[in-house]
């Protein structure tokens, strides 16, 4: 009856086990055998080498990345509706000592080469003005699209000629991936995207998120990160709870069961809102016209989620569910009068 948001679901029963495992005496901080599989658990997953770190939130993890690639002069080119944007309080110019934030429209929350390119035109070489240094997008955007890897190289493209970082928000990368069905590769390095902050917690994880950093940069940027988290105070003294999580979500796939799972719960949903679309369904989140006094309807009957702006609402499912458990709700928004 719950679709505020993915955040608040159960944890993965793997998890939960993964968690009890690692309940035993071990090296402190990062120097535990389960933070030490980390590089080697992403390294598989992505078929590169990869430099993966724990981080205690997505928030954290998308600052830590920024700040490893702009400096606090600097300006990274993002959406306006953008996580960094919109929903972390500061915290990417915090992290980065004052980089600029420089937000761009797109439909779907998505940008485009096109509107990038333009951006980039309008900003002088001059010292009197802020030098974009890193591109930053999330996959899948804060509307639920997901950019395909044609979409990411050609923002790659521009990052590598114009001599920027390239960031991914992957909140909710599994569920991008998932409805792509693509390689993880294929959207992330091989397209260009230099750090990645993929998303646990939303996927079926209790606390923490990976951060990983791809190509000749990797260890360094690595070890900057490294620095950031302890300064920052998001050092865990027990890791290796973080650790066994992420790993218990990776090593078997099961982030991306669990995102598929979600996913064919949205769809399912999506089939009771037919008319009401605002954006495609591509991931587990669905946005739909709904008036007041229809949200009204809807919660009486005991169905929770947030209002999006004026006669709108947003709904996510997640890894828990599947088409019977959010039946009842498909069934709630055909039944509304003009449904």
């Amino acid at each position: 009856m719950h679709y505020f948001s993915d955040n608040a679901t159960p944890v993965s029963p793997a998890v939960m086990a993964a968690i009890a495992a690692a309940d035993c005496a071990d090296h402190g901080y990062d120097g535990d055998a389960w933070s030490a599989r980390l590089d080697g658990a992403f390294s598989a997953l992505f078929d590169t080498s990869v430099h993966a770190l724990w981080i205690a939130t997505g928030t954290a993890a998308n600052s830590i990345a920024l700040a490893c690639l702009c400096p606090p002069y600097g300006g990274v080119i993002c959406h306006e509706d953008a996580h960094i944007v919109v929903d972390e309080c500061g915290a990417p110019g915090f992290f980065t000592h004052g980089a600029t934030l420089m937000p761009l429209p797109g439909e779907g929350a998505k940008l485009t080469p096109d509107v990038v390119a333009d951006r980039l035109k309008t900003i002088r070489p001059d010292v009197h003005q802020v030098p974009a240094r890193a591109i930053s997008i999330t996959n899948a955007t804060e509307y639920g699209l997901a950019y395909s890897p044609d979409d990411v190289a050609a923002l790659g493209d521009l990052a590598r000629t114009h001599g920027l970082g390239f960031h991914m928000d992957g909140a909710r990368f599994a569920n991008a991936v998932a409805h792509l069905g693509c390689a993880p590769a294929d959207v992330t390095w091989r397209a260009g995207v230099d750090a990645l902050s993929f998303g646990c917690v939303k996927n079926g994880g209790m606390i923490g998120e990976a951060l990983l950093f791809f190509g000749e940069q990797a260890a360094a940027r690595a070890a900057e990160a490294q620095r950031w988290r302890k300064r920052s105070g998001h050092l865990f003294s027990k890791g290796r709870y973080l650790a066994a999580q992420i790993l218990a979500m990776v090593e078997g796939d099961l982030w991306l069961a669990n995102a598929r799972a979600a996913n064919a719960a949205a769809q399912a949903l999506a089939g009771g809102a037919t008319g009401r679309l605002l954006h495609p369904v591509q991931a587990n989140e669905l946005f739909i016209r709904l008036s007041a006094d229809e949200a009204a309807i809807l919660r009486a009957q005991g169905f929770d989620f947030y209002d999006w702006g004026d006669d709108a609402a947003r709904l996510v499912t997640n890894w828990s569910q599947d088409a019977a458990s959010v039946a009842p709700l498909a069934q709630a928004l055909r039944a509304l009068p003009d449904g």
